[in-house]
């Protein structure tokens, strides 16, 4: 008869314990505002550069409470535009060359991390897909709550190595006699963007 008050006793614990335990709250996932969000590029070559735009597809930033902790995006790479309105450069840009637009539809970004480093500044680790071709990818961010409840998470000078994704068109490390022709083979992102619950 002890024995099984024990056994009950120990039950009893264990699920009034459970009650008081907090549950897991999932982070809560705000949409990015495609109209407010943008990104641009900048790529240079040994006689000059080019920089121009391109447009988010898709994406969400999840947070946990006022923490930023994941988030993806999806990039429509039809949209990549020259600002100097050059349509031969675009042509070029969703060619195979380069982006393999025909094929390769969207390109992706997935945060697998995110730590703090002061006051608004985070350093976000993710997983960038371009033609394909996954790689992680590293850069400090801000991240500013708005006014009106919604979240700016911002970038400058996003490096990015294209030679990682298979784009060695004029790259003077895949092609050393390429001379004055040579296009560098890291580009700049910088990235705005919005989201809203």
């Amino acid at each position: 008869m002890k024995l099984k008050i024990t056994s009950f006793a120990l039950i009893l614990l264990a699920v009034v314990s459970s009650a008081f335990v907090a549950p897991a709250l999932k982070p809560v996932s705000y949409k990015v505002d495609l109209e407010k969000s943008s990104l641009t590029w900048e790529a240079k070559k040994l006689t000059g550069g080019h920089n121009g735009t391109i447009n988010l597809q898709s994406g969400e930033l999840l947070v946990d409470g006022k923490k930023l902790t994941g988030g993806k995006f999806v990039i429509n790479m039809a949209t990549i535009k020259d600002a100097d309105k050059s349509a031969r450069l675009e042509s070029h840009l969703k060619a195979d060359d380069f982006f393999g637009v025909e094929k390769f539809a969207t390109s992706s970004f997935v945060i697998k991390k995110v730590t703090a480093a002061g006051a608004n500044k985070v350093n976000i680790t993710g997983d960038l897909t371009i033609k394909g071709i996954t790689n992680p990818i590293s850069f400090p961010a801000s991240v500013v709550w708005n006014a009106d409840g919604s979240l700016t998470a911002a970038a400058d000078k996003v490096i990015v190595d294209r030679t990682k994704f298979g784009i060695k068109y004029r790259s003077k490390g895949m092609f050393p006699d390429i001379g004055d022709k040579m296009i560098y083979d890291e580009f700049e992102l910088n990235i705005k963007i919005v989201a809203t619950k």
